[in-house]
């Protein structure tokens, strides 16, 4: 046995060996660094690449339309896949616990990829629960890809079924009023269908839906994984079948990442656990105050934690998004400052106010996203944006929140 193949075994088995999700997140997609003499990851700008082998490479491009398998060799196109890229999916499916992951444009266009995929094999219909991130909402119900959506509650799950489903779709914590499900039960209610989980709330840090029994995973990669609110992305975690037929509607439609954002979605997943548990700690010590504070109606937290806090105040939630000062009043959420919104004004204001008040996204409900900052300070920024206490006596009894535990 020569010394390169033996170098190469011990790296595999090094590679491959189960890893803590803190050591993944660091060390997944590039654990060949090293060996290359290198420390930060290459950034690989090229759209295309050389070929002196026409013969090969035409037949590498026939094995990519019959599978979708990622070319053996070196690349061939932009379109087909970027080796930097390709480090950012295998290390999002090692810490999703997934063969593989195609990642995509925005998440947008991951979850239309996903749709497209099974409307290809006549599986239209799509089984989903509420509420989901307001746009998709909105792609669903529109029908634009020609998809026809029946909405139910987890218990409903089995009877929304059809021949024709090709897919059942919930977000768990849900966007924006933080509702979880139990995703083993719908998992099971599914029978043969996929279930499809938007983890971008959670992300892998908090659960990971395929030891649930989720088959795809879906991310806003813009979010937590990427962390600084510099970039946009999506990503699908699934199976090594699924991911070629992904790759092939990614290659066909164009939804391609640029490099640069794969570099900084790279970088982003060696923080996210720090982050994550950092930002869920003050998270869920502003929900403390909140659900003691008599400005506020009612909290809305996740008994898995995280960064992610709803509530509903008394007054002119504008207001509160007016004035605050530290806080940023933007759409969006996971970056490392803490950011506000008002959903029945932007994230979800596309969905149809009676469905969506219907959800549970009620017009008085603020949501946050809490960043790195200290607590106090995002106390203090919260209680003048709130405005004036109520008179002694007046207190909140509507509050409605988890208590939350050690930050995980």
């Amino acid at each position: 046995m020569d010394l390169d193949t033996t170098s190469t075994r011990a790296h595999d088995a090094v590679r491959t060996a189960p890893r803590a999700l803190a050591t993944e997140a660091v060390h997944a997609g590039r654990d060949d660094l090293a060996r290359q003499g290198l420390h930060a990851p290459p950034i690989d700008l090229s759209t295309t690449y050389p070929s002196y082998d026409s013969r090969g490479e035409a037949a590498r491009i026939d094995a990519f339309a019959t599978t979708g398998a990622e070319p053996d060799g070196p690349p061939v196109y932009g379109r087909l896949g970027n080796p930097t890229v390709a480090r950012f999916e295998t290390a999002l499916a090692r810490l999703e616990g997934t063969e593989a992951a195609v990642a995509f444009a925005s998440g947008m266009a991951a979850l239309s990829a996903v749709l497209l995929v099974r409307g290809s094999m006549g599986l239209r219909h799509v089984v989903a629960v509420r509420p989901l991130y307001g746009c998709s909402d909105h792609l669903l119900t529109a029908g634009l890809l020609g998809s026809e959506v029946t909405w139910t509650d987890p218990a409903g799950v089995t009877d929304a079924l059809r021949p024709d489903t090709g897919l059942v779709l919930v977000e768990s914590p849900a966007n924006p009023t933080l509702a979880e499900v139990d995703l083993r039960a719908v998992a099971h209610a599914c029978g043969s269908v996929p279930l499809l989980v938007d983890n971008t709330f959670a992300t892998p840090v908090l659960q990971r839906p395929a030891e649930q029994g989720a088959r795809l995973i879906l991310h806003s990669a813009t979010k937590y994984l990427g962390g600084h609110g510099d970039v946009l992305a999506g990503v699908v975690a699934c199976d090594e079948e699924f991911a070629g037929r992904l790759r092939q509607v990614r290659f066909a439609t164009g939804g391609v990442l640029h490099p640069l954002a794969g570099y900084l979605l790279l970088r982003g997943l060696s923080t996210l656990p720090v982050r994550v548990r950092a930002a869920s700690a003050t998270a869920a010590e502003l929900v403390r105050r909140l659900a003691a504070d008599p400005r506020v109606a009612r909290v809305h937290y996740p008994r898995i934690g995280g960064a992610m806090v709803a509530f509903e105040v008394y007054d002119d939630p504008h207001e509160v998004i007016g004035a605050v000062r530290l806080i940023t009043p933007a759409v969006s959420l996971g970056s490392v400052d803490t950011l506000i919104q008002h959903p029945a004004s932007i994230s979800h204001r596309i969905v149809d106010a009676d469905d969506r008040r219907g959800a549970g996204v009620s017009d008085q409900l603020l949501r946050m996203s809490v960043g790195l900052e200290d607590v106090e300070d995002l106390w203090s920024d919260l209680d003048q944006a709130l405005g004036r206490r109520p008179e002694r006596g007046a207190g909140n009894c509507a509050s409605n929140h988890h208590t939350p535990g050690p930050a995980h």
